[in-house]
């Protein structure tokens, strides 16, 4: 019996996995099914996920910090995901409570529980769109970001899921084209520059699901910074970008798995 709520839309299949649903259930989160729960076991055989996670998640919220900070008040959350705690409008909200904020996922669940979520919140939207469309993404946001005002652009922890094919380094450009002067681009990415044999065995799990995954070198994700100027630390694993304390780190950061950077546009 498929374990369906009423916060599913109809016309999603719950027995295929879900990138966005598996990150939920790796995080703790209740809004995934048996299926995503399977992969997810699967996966932690392989490879340290709860880990990368736990880190990809940290790393959103240093760099949402450290952004608000330097003064931007809009933010562009590209495969934002199932909402969870610490998400960007909380963070954001903690240096500047008149941020605005703009979740966009092409997964429905993610973003029917987002607008149960943030009802009542002044600001903050969640659009159904793939983020693989960056003019039709643009239009729509739009309606409710300024874009001749500086933006923080997330894609955390989503580049992955789009395969050569479709150009994600082409996709980006087109969303940085549309930025104004003084705009950042934070991005996190797989690789599997650190791990090769347990990321190939990953990989092979996520072709059975609803998103396949293709890991990058450094190189290729330091090219997807393409138009803008990297700010230090420059391309790193996640727990190196700008830790907060030593524990940040751990005794390992190449565990994470994911490469982190940002970019300002000039």
């Amino acid at each position: 019996m498929v374990d369906r709520v009423n916060w599913v839309p109809e016309g999603v299949n719950v027995e295929v996995p879900s990138s966005a649903r598996i990150y939920d259930y790796l995080l703790g989160g209740g809004h995934n099914f048996e299926a995503d729960r399977r992969t997810a076991e699967a996966l932690i055989k392989v490879l340290p996920v709860r880990d990368m996670a736990r880190r990809n998640r940290a790393y959103l919220r240093r760099v949402v910090l450290e952004l608000a900070e330097r003064g931007v008040r809009q933010f562009l959350d590209l495969g934002s995901g199932i909402p969870t705690v610490g998400n960007v409008h909380e963070v954001a909200h903690e240096v500047a409570p008149d941020s605005k904020v703009v979740y966009v996922d092409f997964e429905p669940v993610a973003i029917t529980h987002a607008e149960l979520m943030l009802e009542g919140e002044q600001d903050v939207t969640a659009l159904l769109a793939d983020l693989r469309e960056p003019e039709k993404v643009v239009a729509q946001a739009q309606q409710h970001l300024d874009f001749s005002q500086p933006i923080g652009l997330l894609v955390v922890g989503v580049l992955q899921f789009i395969p050569d094919s479709d150009d994600p380094w082409g996709v980006l450009s087109r969303y940085v084209d549309s930025l104004s002067s003084g705009s950042y681009l934070a991005l996190s990415h797989f690789t599997a520059d650190s791990m090769p044999a347990a990321m190939a065995a990953g990989k092979e799990i996520f072709a059975k699901t609803a998103e396949p995954i293709t890991p990058r070198t450094r190189a290729q994700v330091t090219d997807m910074l393409a138009g803008t100027e990297i700010v230090e630390p420059g391309v790193v694993f996640t727990p190196q970008w700008r830790p907060e304390t030593p524990e940040d780190v751990g005794d390992d950061p190449t565990r994470a798995n994911l490469y982190a950077a940002v970019g300002r546009k000039p």
